[in-house]
């Protein structure tokens, strides 16, 4: 007789609640962090004919070496560092975990952080521990140096600018970790354009030190392209549990037409910060609700009957990221994604009347 899934199936992957993506169709989508700003039409244009003559019949290239060129000279990677690319930077947390999952093995975080470093860990089977950051989202040197003294890990994940509170770490206690810590350490610079500070330049400084970047908030989230940049003695193992020709032909072709355009993505990226202080300015406004000073594409803020006010905002057609229950320190916080002027003033003022009527 066959058995249930319950019977086969890893009871940690039973525990676990899929990744849940909501329904955004007419809604004013601001819960992604993605870029709301599209390409030129002829920037489109170009893309376009690049897709008409692409060999979709063909493979891509199991390197993309065309495309690593170009990232090399647009994100300033440092002469002598590899390139590992990736479906996104979620493909490339993968990567890495699977790599280390030794017997025993323990990849360490901080909480609140990306969702994704722990679910990852628990996909692949190793150990997560995620040590809690201070009142006001601010990183716990002394605890985290005492966890990787305790666990040992194979793995650290430091967000920089972190997510879901949107601040940068202090960059000395940062470095205090990767000098302690005995495995790679990882610093997800996925909020880098709006940040402006990078560990990039630090790479040669540090060998255990590998620094991943991901196109998706620049305005490039549908080619699902990440990646890690690293010394080869990491990457060239890690390279090994990549699937072939994970990059396809189409993002390969595109990635690399729109990074020809650095000055067209610095100005979104520059817009898109000016429109993060109108915003937070304006949450600032509003009785009851309390922003948390950003460095991303995002804001979180607290508010009361946070339930209550992201479902009366859905009603309204605007959609953000509800993080009540996501984590102790998250309680009654929600997360908005900086759109355009028009969007974030349609947020506010939906916002603003989402509050009066649960009388916050």
């Amino acid at each position: 007789m066959s058995k249930t899934p319950e019977e086969i199936i890893r009871s940690e992957i039973i525990a676990l609640k899929a990744y849940h993506v909501p329904e955004a169709a007419g809604m004013v989508k601001l819960d992604a962090m993605e870029n709301p700003y599209r390409l030129p039409a002829d920037v489109q244009s170009g893309i376009g004919a690049l897709a008409a003559g692409a060999e979709l019949n063909r493979y891509p290239d199991p390197d993309a070496a065309r495309l690593k060129a170009r990232l090399r000279e647009a994100l300033a990677i440092p002469p002598g560092m590899d390139l590992l690319l990736g479906n996104g930077s979620d493909e490339i947390i993968q990567m890495l975990t699977m790599a280390a999952a030794r017997p025993g093995a323990v990849v360490l975080g901080l909480e609140p952080s990306f969702v994704m470093f722990r679910m990852i860990a628990t996909f692949c089977g190793v150990r997560f521990v995620g040590v809690p950051l201070k009142s006001g989202f601010t990183l716990d040197a002394d605890r985290m140096l005492a966890a990787i003294a305790e666990h040992q890990p194979a793995l650290v994940f430091i967000a920089y600018p972190n997510n879901p509170t949107g601040n940068l770490f202090d960059e000395a206690a940062i470095t205090r970790i990767i000098e302690a810590a005995p495995g790679m350490v990882v610093v997800d610079e996925a909020y880098h354009a709006f940040a402006g500070k990078t560990f990039m330049p630090r790479l040669a400084d540090y060998p255990n030190l590998l620094v991943m970047r991901t196109l998706s908030k620049s305005g490039l989230a549908g080619l699902r392209l990440g990646l890690l940049a690293g010394a080869g003695a990491w990457l060239g193992h890690v390279d090994k549990v990549r699937l072939p020709y994970n990059v396809n032909v189409l993002t390969q072709l595109v990635a690399e037409k729109v990074l020809q355009h650095q000055e067209l993505l610095a100005q979104q990226a520059a817009a898109i910060k000016t429109e993060r202080t109108r915003l937070f300015e304006g949450l600032k406004r509003i009785p009851g609700v309390q922003p948390f000073p950003s460095d991303a594409n995002f804001i979180l803020f607290k508010t009361g009957k946070a339930e209550q006010v992201f479902n009366g905002l859905r009603q309204r057609g605007v959609l953000i990221k509800n993080l009540h229950g996501a984590h102790p320190s998250l309680a009654d916080c929600l997360r908005v994604t900086v759109g355009t002027p028009e969007e974030d003033t349609r947020f506010l003022d939906v916002l603003k009347e989402t509050v009066n009527a649960n009388r916050l």
